[in-house]
C-alpha cells in the first residue's frame, strides 16, 4: 500500500483515502440496491389497505414474517404524503401508551397529568401522519390493554391525537410471532383485519427495482349524501333480516382475536361501504375490508345481500322489460327472475305476464338455458286459459327444450 505524500494537499489526501475506503464503496453499493421506483398496481389487498386508511379506521395487517408488511406501510405513508411514526408495541411498557405521571406544583388542584411519549408529541405537532404499531401480537396482555385507548379513543396519556392521524398495525400469527400472544377480543374488535399475502409476481418485480403502489380512492363530493344513505340502508336492512348477526362473539379464543360482528364493527363496515360508494374504490377491495371488519361469515352474507339489493326493482323491469341493465352473473339472474315472477304472481295480468317472457327472452341471449328453466316453469304456471302464447317464445327455444325434458 502506498501512503500519500506529506507534500500532497489536504484535499488530495482526503480524495485518495476516500477512493480506497472499502466501507465507503460498500455503502455506495448498498445505497444503489436500496434505490427503487414504484409503479401503479391493481392489487386488491393494497387497494383495501388504502380504502380502510382513507376511512380513518384502525387497520391490522396479518401475515407471516418477512413478506413486506412494514414496507407496504412505508409506501402508504409516502402515497398519502404524511410522516410515518413506527412504534414496536412488543418492546414497550403499558405506561408508554397510558402515559407517565408528572407531578405539578399543585396536584390537589390541577391533578397529575400523564406525559405522552415523543412520537405522540411529534404527531400532535404535525397535525397529521400515520402511526404504525408493529409486532402487535408479540405485545403482552398488559400492553394490549393500554393500547385500547390509543386505538379507539386516540388518546396517549393526556394527549389526544389529531383526527387526521391514521393508525395501522401489523401482526404475525401467534404461532410465528416472537413470544406470540393471542390478540385480546376487546382490542381485536377495534380493527379492520386484512390478510397480507406475498405475491411472487410482485416480489420478483420489486427485487428488480419496481415495487407496487396504489393510489388512494378519490371521493366525489356530489356522491357523499347518496353514498351514506345507501350504506345505512343496506346495513340496517341486512341486520333487520339477520338480527342474529348484530353481535356474535366467537366461541373459540383464537377466533376472538380476529374479525367478528358487533355493533362497533357494523358501524365500521357501514363507514367502509359509504367511502367505497362515494369513491372509485374497487369492488374486490370493498369485499376484503367488509370481511375484515365483521368477519367472513357475516361479511360474505352482507356482500351477497348488497348484490341482491343492487338488482333492478322487479316492478321497474315489468314496466320496461327491455330497458333495465341485465345482471352479468347466473346467481343474480336467478334472483332477479325469482323476484319478477313473484311480482307477476302478486298482481297477475296479461301485460305483466307477457313482459315476464320478454325479460326471459332478453336474458337468454347471454345466459345458459338451465339458469332460466325454473323461473320459466313458474311463469308458465301463472298463465290463464284465455291468454295466448307470448311472441317472446321465439327467442327461448333452448329453454323450451329443457322444459320439455323436465316435464
Amino acid at each position: 500500500m502506498t501512503l500519500p505524500s506529506f507534500t500532497d494537499s489536504p484535499s488530495a489526501i482526503d480524495s485518495t483515502m476516500a477512493s480506497r475506503d472499502p466501507l465507503a464503496t460498500a455503502d455506495e453499493l448498498i445505497d444503489r440496491l436500496r434505490t427503487t421506483t414504484t409503479v401503479p398496481d391493481d392489487d386488491p389487498h393494497l387497494a383495501a389497505l388504502a380504502l380502510a386508511t382513507l376511512a380513518n379506521l384502525p387497520v391490522l395487517l396479518w401475515g407471516q414474517p418477512g413478506i413486506g408488511k412494514s414496507s407496504a406501510i412505508e409506501q402508504l405513508a409516502a402515497d398519502l404524503e404524511v410522516p410515518l411514526e413506527t412504534v414496536i408495541a412488543s418492546v414497550h411498557e403499558p405506561s408508554d401508551f397510558a402515559g407517565l405521571p408528572i407531578v405539578g406544583p399543585d396536584p390537589a388542584r390541577n391533578g397529575i397529568p400523564m406525559a405522552p411519549p415523543d412520537w405522540a408529541v411529534r404527531l400532535r405537532g404535525t397535525g397529521r401522519g400515520l402511526l404504525f404499531l408493529d409486532e402487535l401480537s408479540s405485545a403482552p396482555p398488559a400492553v394490549q390493554a393500554a393500547l385500547l385507548r390509543v386505538v379507539l379513543e386516540r388518546r396517549v396519556g393526556s394527549l389526544v391525537l389529531p383526527p387526521s392521524v391514521r393508525i395501522v398495525a401489523a401482526a404475525n400469527p401467534a404461532d410465528t410471532a416472537a413470544d406470540g400472544w393471542q390478540l385480546a377480543a376487546p382490542l381485536a374488535n377495534r380493527f379492520v383485519h386484512l390478510p397480507w399475502l406475498h405475491d411472487p409476481r410482485i416480489v420478483v418485480r420489486g427485487l428488480g427495482g419496481q415495487w407496487p403502489h396504489v393510489r388512494p380512492p378519490e371521493l366525489a363530493p356530489d356522491r357523499l349524501a347518496g353514498a351514506l344513505h345507501r350504506a345505512r340502508r343496506i346495513v340496517c336492512d341486512f341486520l333487520t333480516a339477520r338480527p342474529d348477526y348484530v353481535h356474535r362473539l366467537p366461541a373459540r379464543g383464537a377466533a376472538r382475536g380476529g374479525a367478528w360482528p358487533s355493533p362497533r364493527t357494523w358501524e365500521m363496515a357501514m363507514r367502509l361501504m359509504a367511502f367505497a360508494f362515494a369513491s372509485d374504490a374497487d369492488a374486490d377491495a370493498l369485499a376484503i375490508v367488509v370481511r375484515g371488519a365483521v368477519g367472513d361469515g357475516a361479511g360474505l352474507e352482507l356482500l351477497a345481500y348488497l348484490e341482491r339489493s343492487d338488482l333492478p326493482d322487479p316492478e321497474d323491469v315489468l314496466r320496461d322489460p327491455t330497458g333495465f341493465p341485465p345482471p352479468n352473473r347466473g346467481d343474480l339472474v336467478h334472483a332477479l327472475l325469482t323476484a319478477m315472477v313473484d311480482a307477476v304472481r302478486r298482481r297477475p295480468s296479461r301485460a305483466r305476464w307477457d313482459a315476464g317472457w320478454t325479460v326471459l327472452a332478453r336474458l337468454a341471449v347471454a345466459h345458459p338455458a338451465d339458469v332460466l328453466v325454473s323461473p320459466a316453469m313458474e311463469l308458465a304456471a301463472l298463465r290463464e286459459p284465455t291468454w295466448s302464447l307470448p311472441t317472446a317464445l321465439d327467442g327461448l327455444a333452448p329453454v323450451l327444450d329443457l322444459l320439455v325434458i323436465a316435464r
